[in-house]
Order: C-alpha cells, then structure tokens, then sequence
C-alpha cells in the first residue's frame, strides 16, 4: 500500500500546515501593491556566428544600421553580412514602489533565426509599460542555460539556447506615480474567492487593529478603512496585517493526471458508503501456421494450413470491497487503499464512484 500511497499526491493534510494558517500576504494581493509589466525591442552582439540570418531577417538589419547610424557610422548603401548578430524582446517587471535608479532582472529573447544567444550582449534597450512610456533601459552580458551543437548532417540541442537573462539588467528611468500613504481605503483581493475565507480574513483583521475596519465586501473582496485604524499611515498598518495567520477554505476536489497516474485529493473530500469491485478480462490470440507438404513425386504443392488458438482469460478480480463513509481524508484514503490496486485504475474506480454520486467533491480530469 505505500507504493499506492507515494503515487497519490495529497495536499492539505489536517493538522499539520493548516493548524498554522497560511499568511495573508500569501492568500490575496492588496490594491496598488503589484509590479507592471515591461517589454522592449533590442539588438544583441557578439555572437559566435549564431545570430539571425540578415536576409531571413531583415528587421535585425535595420536596426543595426539605426544603432550605427546614431553612433555616426555611415552605413547608407552597404550590405551586411554579420552573423553575430540577433534581434531580441526583452521582458521585465518593474515592481511596486521601484525608485529611479534601482535595478530589475530581464529576459531576452531572440525573435529571428538566430540558433543561440550564449555569449551575447544586449545593447541599451528602452523598456516601455503598457502606456507607451519608457520605464527602465537595459543593457549587458546575457546568460544563457541552453546549448546547441551540429555538424553537417546532425544537430542536437539541450535547453533552450536562445532565451537568456540578465540579473538586475535594467535601470529603472522613471518611478510609477502612486501615492500608497494618501490612500483612505484599502482593497484586500482574494487569489482564490471563498466567502468562508474572506470571513476569516475580516474578522482576523478586525480582531488585530482592535476596531471593525475591515468589511467582506464579496467572496473575493474585503475592503479596509484605512482612516479608523488609528496606524500612523497605510504602510504601518499594512506591515501590521500581511502576516496575520489565516486558515483558507477550499473547495473538496479530485484532481487527476491520467499520463502520469497522479492523483491529488483534496481536504474536504467525502466519499459516501459505497462497495467496489475492480476486475480485468484478457484476450489472447496465438497463431501456430502448420505447412503441409505433398508425397515424393507427387503432383502437388505445398499449404500452409493456418492454426489459431484464441483464449479469454478473467484475471482474478479484486474482491467486492466496502469504502465506509467517510468523514475525513485520511478515512478516504484508506478505505481506497483496501482495494489494493494500481494508480491507473484508482482513476477509473474514482470516476465510476462519482458517476455513482458517491464521490462528493470536484472531479477534474487534465
């Protein structure tokens, strides 16, 4: 049974990380606390002879004729053929309350046919946000996990060679306005709505500020007056409420992955009473051709006279077993394991006893 019991993943186990609580910072997101997105084009040089194809990419050729046109490079006429070159995007997050001056990590990613960004460097690149303005410039030596080697008739690569990074490789040009201190309010939004969790977040924050401040607004949402918490500013009171411990509800839900056999059962899952009995039928065909050959000097040919032998075998069932109702996991778990059979087919038998209306809980198939 423990073979069964390491191949089922189960999450939430009572009385363990859910006596604790999980912190508020970890359950939900709060108004104007998050990062913004940033996305810019770029050149990256110094390849070896793994960047784009100019004439596959015409793009990475105007660029590079831009970025020498400004350094006052007249490249008017010419024709490139450079293959240490390739055309990127490069990505980032400039998150909440950045300074100008700080520094984020990018991602660069090659966008022509270039076969590998290892050993490139991303010139300056402007990174702009969704409202068009231009929030950090990154630049460096990018670092790439991926690799590739070919010869003339084989090639073969591991990873990804032409996606790198380049920790904290962007300065942050300009700050994003938001005035957090002059806020009145405060919106504490669920990542999972629950009404039964956004109770217990209410009722947490109001029990440690020590004034009702905080109402549940819907299941997803509990508003926070920031002007009654008597809290010196927003910040303080923040800092004061992230990390209080809250115990989340959560829906009762099965969880299964066929490919792989991996079953996840959640907490709240109840099986009622039911019986279950699990068997196989096998078919076996086997072929033994016998060749029939005429008398010396006979006038005739030989056959092959075909001989088939075809059996169905009923493998041994398991016996009918009886999963008691169940009033918590651990009970669920073991009236499954007494079945005493595969992952695989742990996947049908639940199946079936959710078609029976046995099973009450969320069945979700990947």
């Amino acid at each position: 049974m423990k073979g069964l019991l390491v191949a089922i993943a189960i999450f939430l186990l009572p009385g363990l990380a859910m006596a604790q609580g999980v912190r508020l910072k970890d359950l939900a997101s709060f108004e104007g606390v998050r990062g913004n997105d940033l996305v810019g084009y770029g050149l990256v040089v110094g390849l070896d002879g793994t960047g784009d194809g100019l004439r596959n990419s015409p793009f990475t050729e105007d660029m590079m004729s831009n970025i020498l046109e400004r350094l006052g490079v007249n490249v008017t006429g010419e024709q490139f053929r450079a293959k240490n070159v390739a055309a990127v995007i490069v990505t980032g997050q400039i998150q909440p309350f950045a300074r100008a001056g700080g520094r984020i990590d990018v991602t660069v990613s090659a966008i022509g046919d270039a076969s590998s960004l290892r050993g490139g460097t991303l010139v300056m690149t402007p990174l702009n946000a969704a409202d068009g303005q231009i929030y950090a410039v990154a630049q460096g030596s990018i670092i790439a996990g991926g690799v590739a080697a070919e010869g003339d008739a084989a090639r073969t690569v591991q990873g990804v060679p032409t996606a790198g990074s380049i920790p904290s490789g962007a300065i942050v040009e300009r700050e994003v306005a938001f005035e957090f201190n002059q806020m009145q309010s405060l919106t504490v939004a669920l990542k999972s709505p629950d009404f039964s969790t956004a109770y217990r977040i209410e009722r947490a924050i109001n029990v440690a500020a020590g004034t009702p401040i905080a109402t549940m607004t819907d299941s997803g949402t509990v508003s926070v007056d920031l002007g009654g918490s008597g809290q010196r500013s927003p910040s303080h009171l923040l800092a004061q409420i992230e990390n209080l411990r809250i115990e989340p509800d959560t829906l009762a839900r099965v969880v299964v992955d066929q490919r792989s056999g991996t079953i996840v059962i959640s907490e709240n899952v109840r099986v009622s009473r039911v019986a279950v009995s699990k068997g196989n039928l096998t078919l076996t065909v086997q072929e033994e051709p016998i060749v029939v050959q005429p008398n010396p000097f006979a006038e005739g040919e030989t056959v092959v006279v075909p001989r088939s032998t075809a059996q169905i075998e009923n493998a041994p069932a398991v016996s009918l077993a009886e999963v008691p109702g169940s009033t918590t996991l651990s009970d669920v778990i073991t009236g499954l394991n007494a079945l005493g059979i595969t992952p695989n087919d742990l996947i049908d038998i639940l199946k079936t006893i959710k078609a029976a209306g046995a099973l009450h809980a969320e069945f979700v198939v990947m």
